[in-house]
């Protein structure tokens, strides 16, 4: 079978131990990224089952209407990135394994890691040794302060773990099922959204983009915000309001943030005012990017491809397409 797996940055994919499932096959593995339809429908005419990391490309309409041997897509996780109906019309399969119950530790372990190196200042302090300086900042304790959770998910509570481990006050935000779960798991739950923006030290989103949920941190929410407050985000960057946080920053409330995610990814050439302000930690949207991580991803991925080719596709998301999917 002709297999294609798409942006592989690290060119990793072919060292992992999952892609033994795969390796009697055709597999090409394109480390670049592009979002050019000539280029993917040139890339992908031949291909028969594809392989997408996360939302990395978008897969639309026009070009899945160039691509007449595609059988299959299989990836992990959701899916907004890709037309499932016009997948369905021509009798492609799109297989996602949906980790039901397992949350993204390694997004967590990498939330806390940007909440440590902002609050105590470590990328600067090793900038400033490696140039021969000595103790050149002030950072900032954790305990003792108050770290809010927008949207207690499967890695919010994660990340609200690690908070009461270091000693921090807990406080939630975010839609019913988050104060239900975040209650039963005996964290507060802060008096309004007004008030959760005003009291939080660290400020942590968690929550998936969908309409509900775009832009749902505005300008007026990052101004009630504590110049000495830190503004996390590895969920998506649409959850702020497009152009919120730069102009936030500049104004000093909050008064630092750190991201793993932008707008348009991947982000070339330092092409976005974030990555240039000194109170900003940006990282390239590395939150699920880890070796064991990979493991799993690409388990599930080669893992359905082989389920299809032995007549048992699973976790089919469009299973009407089984219906006149193609031969």
């Amino acid at each position: 079978m002709n297999i294609t797996v798409l942006d592989d940055y690290q060119n990793a994919v072919r060292g992992l131990d999952a892609y033994k499932l795969v390796a009697n096959h055709n597999v090409t593995i394109y480390n670049d990224h592009t979002k050019n339809e000539d280029v993917l429908a040139e890339r992908l005419k031949d291909t028969e089952a594809l392989v997408l990391i996360r939302e990395r490309t978008p897969i639309r309409a026009p070009l899945i209407a160039r691509l007449p041997k595609l059988k299959i897509i299989s990836q992990r996780s959701v899916y907004p990135h890709v037309d499932v109906p016009a997948l369905t019309e021509r009798g492609i399969l799109l297989c996602s394994d949906m980790h039901p119950g397992r949350p993204s530790y390694a997004t967590s372990e990498l939330t806390w890691g940007l909440v440590l190196a902002a609050m105590r200042k470590i990328p600067q302090e090793v900038a400033a040794l490696k140039a021969g300086r000595w103790q050149s900042t002030m950072g900032v304790g954790l305990r003792g302060k108050t770290l809010g959770i927008y949207g207690y998910g499967r890695i919010g509570a994660v990340v609200a773990g690690y908070g009461k481990a270091f000693g921090m006050k807990v406080l939630v935000w975010g839609r019913e099922g988050s104060f239900e779960r975040a209650k039963a798991d005996g964290y507060a739950i802060a008096r309004s959204k007004e008030a959760f923006f005003e009291e939080c030290d660290v400020m942590s989103l968690h929550m998936r983009l969908n309409d509900g949920t775009r832009g749902i941190v505005k300008a007026a929410d990052l101004a009630r915000m504590k110049p000495t407050a830190l503004m996390v985000n590895t969920s998506r960057a649409p959850l702020i309001e497009t152009g919120a946080l730069e102009a936030a920053l500049k104004l000093g409330r909050p008064g630092m943030a750190a991201v793993d995610v932008f707008e348009n990814e991947p982000v070339l050439g330092a092409a976005h005012p974030l990555i240039s302000m000194e109170n900003a930690i940006c990282t390239p949207h590395i939150g699920y990017v880890e070796r064991g991580g990979y493991e799993g991803q690409f388990t599930a991925s080669f893992g359905q491809i082989v389920a299809y080719l032995e007549g048992k596709p699973i976790n089919v998301i469009n299973p009407e397409a089984l219906a006149n999917a193609r031969k």
